[in-house]
């Protein structure tokens, strides 16, 4: 016997579809019986096949199901407003990797201010934090540098939505004095940094890089940039994002690769990377839904960290997927990336998908990497691809530094088939964009785009939203399985392991393994579940080893 009930509901959000005009349930709809030709056609969508009693049988269902609809739809909930459901990425009776909190950085004794200050551009923040500690410059010099950088190159780059000037030079200002007193905070204290412009900032418009939003102002600051100010950094942009966390194209045009100002940053975190990469400043905050660290920096050549879901709060952030969405560093350097998350991760009362976990690391001291296993995906490094002559050289690299290479493969499962929980939930994100049809104001408006994707996604069935979750949890369980031994493997920046982690919720450390063509490439290390202390430490190891990460654009334009 066919499914006649809950699934039969589904179907009916289906049928009111055919109802609408421009995504809203009209009068007419609402008072327009549900046929069971109706119903016939509707399940042609979904591959069903009812007769016609079954059909009938569910009609006062449907017609009860369109009310619901109808009365939810009038809540007109706010983006900021989260699912009372969870996404837990961690597989049954599972043991953080690390056991205790601690963390060291390097050392930089000894170290001075550069000839020529211009070089302070592409220092690190561990390098610039020295020189504040020192106070051989005050965060004011270095906070009014970096804003005139700003100035200068984002007119061709396009990576700055809003400059925070005078938050920046008050925060600078107190910095200066809080350090001359003797009450330095660490590392970042007095250090300028980015925020992609879908977290927001309560004396600032926060825009999502969106038409629609491009006056929106949010009245909070989001938890990121609160735990960034309390360790003393300081604002001074709020970076591009492709509209609404998609591309490189928002509503004041394309953001630019500073390696090639013909092509675009890629995105989402599109002016993150590219404005960290042009030296306009030492770090920025991005997010990954589904490759939108790990992509912009493989195109600028920046070091980006995508934590583990979970680790860091997303509250004050615009919600696309809240099962999928993370928030991390896109700095110059692996270690940046240690700095920037020990400082931004852990407990947050306002985020109810936190997971409090450890997080244990120390800078490696040189560059061996014996006794560690590294996992290897053998199937996607032997295709031919883009990338492969450099990441060929750094799986030798890898050996040459004595890590232990095992050959791993991803489950077999439809990753991108699975990816309709992002669908369905990027839907609900911005339903209100689809019923008030103001999403015809987004920039780009191809099929390809997320106004025809928001509009889609009111057709996937809710039995199939949780089917797709469940697999997520086989995903989670195999996986797990596969990398019990290892402490980490790489993956090209590209394919099915961007898909199947995105998915399951681990982290991934993406940095420079050479050039391609003039223009830098990229290579992803991917670490245990809340591993980030170990597969922080191991990507470090490879950097130190290979320095690409020290090379940058020419910026003569």
């Amino acid at each position: 016997m066919k499914l006649i009930t809950r699934r039969n509901s589904i179907i009916a959000m289906l049928c009111l579809l055919s109802f609408t005009l421009g995504g809203f349930i009209t009068q007419k709809a609402e008072e327009e019986k549900i046929s069971i030709s109706l119903v016939k056609q509707a399940q042609k969508i979904m591959g069903l096949d009812f007769t016609d009693v079954e059909a009938d049988s569910m009609l006062t269902d449907l017609e009860g199901q369109r009310k619901s609809l109808v009365a939810i739809r009038k809540l007109n909930i706010p983006n900021s407003v989260s699912p009372a459901l969870n996404f837990n990425p961690l597989p049954v009776a599972y043991q953080f990797p690390d056991k205790a909190n601690y963390f060291k950085a390097s050392s930089e004794l000894n170290l001075k201010m550069p000839a020529t200050k211009d070089d302070l551009a592409f220092f690190t923040v561990r390098q610039l934090a020295e020189l504040i500690r020192t106070r051989q410059i005050s965060s004011v010099e270095l906070t009014r540098f970096f804003i005139d950088r700003i100035k200068k190159y984002d007119p061709k780059l396009l990576f700055a939505i809003t400059i925070t000037e005078e938050r920046a030079m008050r925060n600078a200002k107190k910095a200066d004095a809080e350090i001359a007193s003797g009450k330095y905070r660490g590392l970042l204290h007095g250090i300028p940094f980015g925020a992609k412009d879908l977290l927001a900032v309560k004396e600032y418009k926060t825009t999502w890089g969106s038409v629609p939003y491009k006056d929106q102002n949010i009245d909070v600051d989001a938890t990121v940039i609160t735990k960034l100010e309390s360790a003393g950094a300081i604002l001074i942009a709020k970076m591009t994002l492709g509209e609404l966390a998609m591309g490189d194209v928002w509503f004041g045009g394309k953001t630019k690769n500073p390696w090639d100002l013909n092509r675009g940053s890629s995105g989402s975190s599109a002016g993150s990377a590219s404005a960290v990469a042009a030296g306009c400043m030492p770090f920025a905050i991005g997010s990954e839904t589904l490759g939108s660290i790990v992509s912009p920096s493989s195109e600028c050549g920046t070091t980006g960290l995508r934590p583990s879901f979970g680790r860091i709060s997303k509250y004050g952030a615009m919600a696309l997927s809240w099962s999928m969405d993370k928030l991390g560093p896109i700095t110059r350097s692996v270690e940046d990336c240690a700095i920037v998350f020990n400082a931004i991760q852990g407990a947050d009362d306002k985020d109810l998908s936190l997971i409090s976990a450890p997080f244990n690391y120390s800078s490696p001291i040189g560059s061996s990497l014996k006794g560690i296993r590294i996992g290897y995906i053998k199937s996607e490094f032997s295709r031919k691809y883009a990338n492969s002559a450099n990441d060929s050289l750094s799986i030798l690299k890898l050996k040459e530094m004595g890590a232990e290479m095992v050959s791993l493969e991803l489950p077999e499962l439809p990753y991108r088939d699975m990816l309709i929980v992002l669908s369905a939930e990027s839907g609900a994100a911005f339903e209100e964009l689809t019923l008030s049809n103001r999403d015809d104001l987004m920039v780009k408006q191809d099929k390809n785009a997320w106004p025809s994707g928001f509009r889609s996604a009111h057709f996937i069935p809710a039995i199939d939203y949780i089917q797709a979750n469940r697999a997520r949890t086989m995903l989670i369980e195999q996986l797990n399985k596969k990398m019990k031994g290892i402490d980490v493997f790489i993956a090209p920046a590209f394919g099915q392991n961007l898909l199947a982690t995105n998915l399951s919720g681990h982290p991934c450390v993406v940095l420079p393994n050479g050039f391609r063509n003039g223009l830098p490439a990229s290579i992803t290390f991917t670490g245990q579940l809340f591993g980030e202390g170990k597969l922080l430490k191991i990507a470090q190891a490879y950097q130190k080893a290979t320095n690409f990460n020290q090379k940058h654009p020419a910026m003569n334009f």
